[in-house]
């Protein structure tokens, strides 16, 4: 892709956010604490931190070069190159599991007659026709969109308690368990989805190079992120009560369902699936755009000649599941906890050690 064209940090902030956001709103985060959920969620975000500052620091060596060209630099053609791959793989898996999410709430909530590849093929044309633009479109038609999906989420944060929905008695008692439940639902599955997946933006930050303040940006913009992510998460405990909240397929949209302000506002649950569309659709653009700049780095081929090829492996991959209850149970329940932080922790662990070390082997060897 054309490294030429830098973007302003303000741009890769916005896309940053609504990457965060994605799929994140689908599901009830840290069920698994209960009422507790908000500790999970602020515990994993604490530590998904810490990756930031560690993809950051890492960026900071090289930054100049993307994640590709730095696994290459570093690790040799062979090693880089392999490790390249599994990138390739891994981004391309996360964007299946977009078109996945996004397609099976198209079915349960607008069109259940519709054949689910039907869908998928639609949505996957439309995300094409944005990867095969470049990275710079993706960012602009997410400053486009920052708007209403503030605006979006901002309204269903406040009709709820306006609504007499609220009952925050349903978070008490906190700690009842201790923190053991805590820590279980944080790790590894919260710091693996939504915070530890914004690994990907190793692929873009060169691209901001020009800006200045990325790092302060990018930081602020995640807290404030992973605060709004929690408070949102918690709003479901509020309403359903935990329990209740556990067995919901998609627990947010069964929350916005029970608002009722006949006169002022109906379909409420239309909103937040248009906000469910465009955040999972921007999630899988972004790592879409990542598997295909991945393929250009390794092959030194244009990207456009890769989109129909990884287009085709993403659809076929976001089928392996053949129901959506197994496609949970796939992503959340092995993915999160085996292949996720290798990616998302081991690899830059590695390759931040190993860039410390020939750094500093190259300067003892430069000064005897």
């Amino acid at each position: 892709m054309n490294a030429g064209k830098a973007l302003r940090v303000s741009e890769l902030a916005v896309c940053f956010s609504l990457f965060e956001v994605g799929s994140t709103t689908l599901f009830l985060m840290g069920g698994e604490a209960k009422q507790d959920a908000w500790l999970a969620m602020l515990a994993g975000a604490l530590a998904g931190l810490l990756l930031l500052l560690l993809h950051l620091a890492i960026h900071d060596q090289d930054p100049e070069l993307d994640l590709f060209l730095l696994f290459r630099r570093y690790m040799g053609k062979i090693l880089g190159t392999t490790l390249n791959l599994s990138f390739v793989g891994y981004f391309t898996y996360e964007a299946s599991r977009n078109l996945r999410d996004l397609n099976e709430v198209t079915e349960l909530t607008l069109l259940n007659q519709t054949p689910i590849m039907i869908t998928s093929l639609i949505t996957l044309l439309v995300v094409s026709n944005t990867v095969r633009y470049g990275y710079r479109v993706l960012f602009l038609m997410c400053m486009i969109l920052f708007p209403v999906m503030i605006l979006g989420y901002t309204l269903i944060c406040i009709l709820i308690p306006s609504t007499g929905l609220l009952h925050t008695d349903l978070s008490l008692p906190v700690l009842e368990n201790g923190w053991d439940p805590v820590f279980k639902a944080a790790f590894p599955n919260i710091v693996s989805f939504p915070f530890g997946q914004v690994v990907l933006f190793l692929v873009f930050y060169p691209y901001a190079r020009n800006g200045k303040g990325l790092h302060k940006a990018v930081i602020i913009t995640y807290i404030i992120t992973a605060i709004a992510l929690t408070g949102i998460n918690q709003l479901i405990i509020f309403v359903m009560g935990p329990q209740v909240a556990m067995l919901s397929t998609l627990p947010l949209l069964q929350t916005v369902q029970l608002i009722e302000m006949t006169e002022v506002f109906e379909r409420m649950d239309a909103l937040f699936t248009l906000l469910l569309f465009l955040g999972m659709g921007i999630k899988m653009a972004a790592f879409f755009h990542g598997a295909v700049i991945g393929l250009e780095r390794i092959t030194s081929i244009g990207y456009r000649k890769w989109i129909l090829p990884v287009g085709i492996v993403l659809l076929g991959v976001s089928f392996i599941s053949p129901t959506f209850t197994e496609h949970i149970e796939v992503g959340r329940g092995v993915a999160l906890v085996y292949s996720s932080p290798v990616f998302q922790i081991i690899l830059p662990l590695l390759l931040f050690a190993v860039i410390l070390m020939k750094k500093r082997m190259a300067k003892k060897n430069n000064n005897p």
